[in-house]
């Protein structure tokens, strides 16, 4: 990569949540090696988990503050408060040197940022951690502005497929739910009006027409998928993990379990950092998987455990295993593995069709049932169950889904369209790709 000669510095400020903070990591280290000077800002609770003497991004906390309160609401409001009033003073000290700030990075979910960007002197580029078809969706259907109704079978938007209910993201409908977070993916749209540009973790093949859309609206730069480049394009040597996991991985016990299979062999089951299964709904799951015939790699948090059948450990020694936490782009990378059974959420997405693993889509809320509909009918690399009138999945659809997917034609239709897209991820990044060229263009304007 060409190193940028001008002392550019980048200031990034994610969210301060793992699924928000590694894009943008990731992200951080492709400016880090054309030249760029990077400081990222976070939480003091994260910062201290961040692995300051492996990467060449500055990383500075926060003032200690008490830890961010439980309730959603509170939490949101601290964090805005906690960087408003500590940004100027940091922003003066990292100018008081011979590379002073020229923009602010800031996750999409702190549309409020952007104020306060501009009031320091700096250019504000908002980060999307989420797919641009899911923006887009945002966009049209906000509800202070959108006359789009919802009671037909259908929803027709620009640039998207035909959706239902179903396919769209949770805070569409379900109004009375988790209204600070419904408030909060809302305010991104914010960032089409204010931010000097939009940043999106996705690349141009994926989402083509929505991303011409955009373009024809605002300012917008493609510049993922952002997962380690080792798995990629190989251009950033050491760049082989994210930068901050807060679970620890099971990762000797996984890696020799799945040296020990054959090629194609293995479901790799995670639900992510954040979801929550019913007990009902982890007892139908265990049992299709055993059921599936299949070998499976099932990634069960440790606040999840208490929720699975009596007796399922023991009887699935055969056939599986079962771990807190595993390395997930070393599993998905692995040869034993033929399936991701997903909730879709965005960076499992793009990690599987960076990887070129098909999938079987179970999608719980919010930005999911849309990434399910991209991953089952537009890229089609993978397959979504269907939940009953209780909208729990039963034993029997889950095993369907996965004998489809691993043993059926249909399943070897879904993995030659898997590594159509691991193709297209890798030329994206790769040296003038189209995410390369836009962040080559991002950084010529600084």
């Amino acid at each position: 990569m060409e190193e940028i000669t001008n002392k550019t510095h980048v200031l990034v400020l994610p969210f301060p949540v793992q699924g928000h903070i590694n894009p943008m990591i990731q992200f951080s280290k492709r400016l880090v090696a054309r030249g760029v000077k990077v400081t990222l800002l976070t939480i003091y609770s994260i910062g201290k988990n961040l692995p300051k003497e492996s990467s060449s991004i500055n990383i500075v906390s926060f003032p200690y503050d008490e830890s961010a309160p439980d309730n959603t609401d509170k939490s949101l409001e601290w964090f805005s408060t906690l960087v408003s009033k500590n940004l100027g003073a940091i922003v003066a000290k990292l100018s008081d040197t011979e590379y002073p700030v020229k923009v602010l990075v800031f996750d999409s979910f702190a549309s409020w940022a952007i104020d306060l960007a501009h009031q320091l002197g700096l250019k504000g580029a908002a980060f999307f951690t989420q797919s641009c078809s899911l923006s887009a969706i945002y966009y049209h259907m906000d509800p202070e502005t959108s006359e789009i109704p919802l009671d037909g079978s259908v929803v027709s938007l620009p640039s998207l497929p035909l959706l239902e209910k179903e396919d769209l993201p949770t805070f569409i409908y379900e109004t009375d739910s988790y209204p600070a977070l419904r408030a909060l993916v809302f305010s991104q749209n914010n960032n089409f009006k204010k931010a000097d540009w939009l940043f999106f973790n996705t690349f141009d093949a994926l989402e083509k027409e929505v991303v011409d859309w955009i373009k024809s609206k605002c300012s917008i730069k493609t510049i993922g998928p952002t997962i380690p480049s080792m798995y990629l394009d190989k251009r950033l040597k050491e760049d082989r993990e994210y930068g901050l996991s807060l679970f620890k991985p099971n990762d000797e016990i996984c890696m020799n379990w799945l040296n020990s299979r054959e090629i194609g062999s293995v479901v790799y089951v995670s639900f992510g950092s954040l979801a929550s299964l019913g007990e009902q709904q982890m007892e139908e799951l265990a049992t299709g998987l055993m059921t599936s015939n299949c070998y499976f790699l099932w990634v069960v948090r440790a606040t999840e455990e208490n929720k699975l059948p009596e007796e399922f450990m023991s009887k699935a020694k055969e056939k599986g295993l079962v771990v807190n936490w595993c390395p997930q782009l070393d599993v998905l990378a692995h040869r034993a593995v033929g399936c991701f059974f997903t909730h879709c959420g965005w960076n499992s997405t793009l990690e599987a069709l960076s990887l070129g693993v098909p999938m079987v889509a179970m999608p719980h809320w919010s930005d999911q049932p849309p990434n399910a509909k991209f991953i089952s009918d537009v890229w089609q690399t993978g397959i979504r169950v269907k939940a009953g009138e209780n909208g729990v999945v039963s034993r029997d659809e889950i095993a369907r889904s996965i004998r489809e997917v691993m043993e059926e034609d249909k399943g070897v239709m879904l993995k030659e369209n898997a590594i159509k897209w691991k193709k297209l991820a890798k030329e994206a990044v790769d040296g003038g790709g189209s995410s390369d060229k836009n962040i080559e263009e991002f950084l010529s304007n600084l």
